[in-house]
């Protein structure tokens, strides 16, 4: 078994995370500024609820929320005690026209950029844009069927991996209890798998991953000497049920989905799950009331734009493994901005 699967860093990597992470911010606030002149706006219907405000401007509810958990988070914008969205002091004199402080110009560089044109669309049709705006690209979804590209994919979760999958395995040393098989949904190169196994000597895996990705799974999980701990199942996670597993891990993968397919997959490992199985959730979250944490916004900002999803909160995530069957545990925090929740089959 590799080594350094089991030495961890002595230091916290969460601000050259963050440089990479909040990198599409900047330009769905240009987006907001420039293209529509949505401050303005709000500040001439002061009041409205999110719903109000997707069906008056005709934008889709996913990307305006993360635009609003965005604008939240900065200080931009405030919701009162019946769900209405407001403009701070800072959000009107720096952002609306009238103000004579207005800052748009600041922004107008980027007004024609790949990334603020993929943004417009975004808002207004719920659709991905292309892999890093590039022209003649597909969405994340469909390039990782690409094997080139899901080779390089993977290889930049990979490398983040080593670090937050040491850490949520010593996070869940207390919460394994006698549970022995882990099934990792989505899992990539299976970096999860094989921190978490190499951690816990009574733990086996399997790492369910589709096409192409598996290969580069397979030749991962060799080079760290686990084949006879972690095994690679071929499968699309949204075809067919999943193998019986007394715990169940979605890592990173739940953002990249609106609610329906999160929703779905919820429902999957609820029904993958031995009774009295744990289900853990890594992911990055928002605050349950939607006002940061600033890093995590700005990561939301990125997912909404390149996937089908976006950055959820414990209490959403919590309503809706309630309804499934699931009870709900305790959110926790990891390292690099990201944490888990965990809930158990009843």
């Amino acid at each position: 078994m590799s080594a350094f699967l089991t030495v961890s860093p002595t230091t916290d990597p969460s601000l050259i995370l963050d440089l990479r992470d909040r990198q599409y911010a900047s330009e769905l606030m240009a987006a907001a500024v420039l293209h529509f002149d949505f401050f303005s706006w709000l500040d001439r219907s002061s009041g409205r609820s999110l719903e109000e405000i997707s069906q008056e401007l005709g934008w889709v509810a996913r990307p305006l929320d993360v635009l609003l958990t965005l604008c939240r988070s900065y200080g931009f914008v405030f919701c009162d005690g019946t769900g209405g969205l407001h403009l701070t002091a800072m959000g009107r004199e720096y952002l609306t026209k009238d103000s004579p402080w207005f800052l748009g110009a600041y922004f107008s560089p980027l007004r024609d950029s790949p990334i603020v044109r993929g943004f417009v669309d975004v808002l207004k049709t719920g659709k991905p844009g292309n892999w890093q705006a590039k022209n003649g690209a597909k969405d994340w979804h469909e390039s990782m069927l690409d094997p080139d590209f899901a080779k390089e994919f993977t290889a930049l979760m990979n490398c983040r991996g080593f670090i937050f999958g040491q850490a949520l395995a010593k996070a869940l040393k207390s919460l394994l209890g006698d549970r022995t098989h882990l099934l990792d949904i989505g899992g990539g190169s299976g970096i999860y798998s094989a921190t978490l196994v190499a951690a816990h000597p009574q733990l086996s895996a399997t790492v369910l991953e589709q096409p192409p990705v598996d290969g580069i799974t397979r030749k991962e999980i060799a080079r760290h000497g686990l084949e006879s701990r972690v095994e690679v199942l071929t499968a699309d996670m949204f075809v067919g049920t999943w193998p019986q597993s007394g715990i169940v891990l979605l890592s990173n993968v739940l953002h990249d989905w609106d609610v329906p397919q999160v929703r779905e997959l919820l429902q999957k490992a609820y029904g993958s799950l031995e009774s009295g199985g744990l289900l853990v959730i890594h992911d990055a979250f928002i605050h349950d009331d939607k006002r940061g944490p600033v890093a995590v916004a700005e990561y939301s900002a990125l997912l909404m734009n390149i996937t089908q999803g976006k950055c959820y909160s414990p209490a959403e995530y919590g309503q809706w493994l309630d309804e499934i069957g699931f009870e709900t545990g305790s959110y926790h925090d990891t390292i690099g901005h990201r944490g888990f929740l965990t809930a158990v089959k009843r």
